[in-house]
């Protein structure tokens, strides 16, 4: 029988008339036939603000309830953190956003930043409350300026970000693994003229956070200008998160510097 079907259909595809080169293209540019059963195929549609803004919404509910353990559970912060590491790098190189690898990331993330709050209010009570509305000010004012007055980047900008974005990044993980092996601060504890490097560093890191945040806005707008598919929204959303959490532990950690 099998022999039979294959041996009808070659002969159909014989009675078949040869199409010419430009019916074959329209041929391909259709979408793909679909099961009678299974109805019409939705293409992808277009990614929107709202999906932005939605994606936003549920990795910070995700972050927030990693944040709650953390805080009850101050030591699943450091085995947190190195797993939060190693996702965001995998999301951060990967060309197709995943959605399992960027959850788990706010959930890990959530964990360590509710353990270091927890540590860090324990240290200087009140501070996490400081911390989070310096966050939020900051993040409405680079909006504004994004919305309002009309920010944005440039291409040799924009290429200047990104290094001094990465260049921090290889900074601050060496010295997260130099502090971890050497229980010292690292080279934020270090004192130049009896001022803590950590105060000079603190405030350039908050100034580059700040900063990016224009460059996540401006990707947002970008993607939704050219309509690029909507599972890219959960791209633009860790994104906007991972930024936003690095702005909130700077700032926790310069306030720190000026309490003690």
């Amino acid at each position: 029988m099998m022999n039979r079907a294959i041996n009808q259909g070659a002969q159909a595809g014989r009675n078949q008339p040869v199409m010419s080169d430009d019916e074959l293209n329209n041929l391909f540019n259709q979408p793909a036939a679909q099961n009678r059963n299974a109805g019409p195929q939705v293409a992808d549609r277009a990614m929107t603000y709202d999906d932005v803004m939605m994606k936003t919404g549920v990795l910070f509910a995700i972050l927030l309830a990693g944040a709650v353990v953390g805080w009850l559970v101050p030591m699943l912060a450091l085995p947190a953190a190195l797993i939060a590491l190693v996702l965001g790098l995998v999301n951060a190189f990967k060309k197709e956003p995943s959605k399992a690898l960027i959850i788990g990331y706010a959930a890990f993330e959530g964990v360590f930043l509710g353990g270091i709050s927890g540590i860090f209010e324990s240290m200087y009570p009140g501070i996490v409350v400081q911390a989070v509305l310096a966050t939020l000010s900051v993040f409405g004012v680079m909006l504004a300026l994004f919305k309002f007055k009309g920010v944005r980047y440039g291409s040799k900008m924009m290429k200047f970000m990104m290094i001094a974005v990465g260049g921090y990044a290889v900074f601050s993980i060496i010295n997260f693994f130099f502090a971890m092996f050497t229980g010292s601060g690292g080279a934020r504890s270090i004192e130049i003229f009896g001022i803590p490097l950590g105060i000079v560093i603190g405030i350039v890191a908050t100034v580059l956070a700040a900063m990016t945040l224009i460059m996540d806005f401006q990707m947002i707008e970008e993607g939704v200008k050219h309509k690029i598919p909507e599972k890219y929204s959960w791209m633009c959303a860790f994104s906007l998160m991972v930024t936003l959490v690095w702005l909130y532990i700077e700032i926790l950690r310069l306030i720190s510097y000026f309490r003690d």
